[in-house]
């Protein structure tokens, strides 16, 4: 029998090569690629990414260092150069956050944000993906893309548009009010009413927000393999037992990460639309937990305490997202990250 083992030309045997051929030398001890092979195969992506992660390190985290304010009796004048003044500030230690938990108005502003919160995770979070479903069913293309394309249009405007496009439409001078007076019936203004405030900007929310949502339930439904709808089809499955044995099951994964990161930002409902509406329904309604940090350092300038409110909502923020995305595993979804 001829021998298999490899010899080299003096005849002596060789070391057998590692498992895999060349590449077996370029990964470790799990099988894996080396950092030094993996950076060489994707360098030219890696190169893509450098300006959206230098966005993220300038504007996301260099500010967090400036949250050393909270800890302090932060007075911007002490020098032209607010990094000096930083400096130069005495130390307070934990006095601006027991300003904080003893003001009535932030627990009022807790409370506004939470109620805020959870109307929006009841009425606006499955409106996309009622929609999504409403659309994917559609057959001709050209009406699937034309409906697609007018629910994500209102994703490209402004809050100051959005304000006013329900002021002249849901407003005291708006349309409604107008016809309705003219056919002799009372008018109203749900602008400028505090009681229905908080179902206002719910509204404004899914009408400005819920295409990007389709969006992105669209994309996971084409991911579906329409081989399991025919089969289905076969075993006389209809339309409504399909939607919910293939096409939610098929959402899940990804209703799972927005629901993580929607309560990851449950603290964040909206600063710029609530602080544009402050003035018509008062604070007592409108009064979130951005609008507070903004009005008390901003406004009043008092800017360590302005801090101290803007990192407990940080904090609890990525409590939020911890827990969330532990229940997630639990469930048996990834989440924003593996286990």
């Amino acid at each position: 029998m001829t021998s298999t083992v490899p010899r080299d030309r003096a005849g002596a045997k060789r070391a057998p090569a590692p498992p895999g051929g060349a590449a077996g030398s370029r990964r470790d001890r799990r099988g894996r690629l080396t950092l030094g092979v993996r950076f060489r195969r994707d360098r030219a992506l890696i190169l893509m990414t450098v300006p959206v992660l230098s966005l993220l390190l300038v504007f996301n985290y260099v500010p967090i260092l400036g949250n050393v304010v909270a800890f302090q009796d932060y007075d911007p004048y002490l020098s032209d150069n607010g990094f000096v003044a930083m400096l130069q500030s005495p130390g307070a230690g934990l006095d601006q956050f027991q300003r904080v938990f003893a003001d009535p108005e932030f627990w009022h502003a807790v409370r506004n944000t939470f109620t805020l919160f959870l109307l929006q995770l009841v009425l606006f979070f499955p409106v996309p993906i009622a929609l999504a479903l409403l659309i994917n069913s559609v057959v001709r293309p050209r009406v699937r893309a034309v409906a697609q394309a007018v629910m994500y249009l209102p994703h490209f405007f402004s809050w100051v548009l959005v304000v006013t496009v329900f002021q002249q439409i849901f407003g005291g001078a708006g349309v409604i009010a107008q016809t309705l007076r003219e056919h002799g019936h009372a008018g109203f203004d749900v602008m400028t009413d505090p009681s229905v405030f908080k179902y206002l900007v719910t509204a404004q929310m899914v009408w400005k927000d819920a295409g990007w949502g389709i969006i992105v339930f669209l994309a996971a439904l084409a991911a579906v393999p329409t081989d399991l709808y025919e089969a289905a089809a076969m075993d006389g499955a209809g339309r409504l037992r399909r939607m919910w044995h293939i096409t939610l099951p098929a959402l899940r994964p990804v209703i799972a990460l927005l629901l993580v990161l929607r309560v990851g930002d449950a603290l964040t409902v909206g600063f710029e639309q609530f602080l544009l509406q402050r003035q018509a329904v008062g604070p007592d309604a409108s009064e979130v937990l951005d609008t507070y940090v903004w009005w008390n350092g901003i406004r009043n300038q008092d800017f360590s305490y302005a801090a101290a409110a803007g990192l407990i909502k940080g904090v609890v923020g990525l409590t939020l997202v911890l827990v969330a995305n532990k229940v997630a595993h639990l469930m048996g979804e990834q989440g924003v990250y593996e286990k």
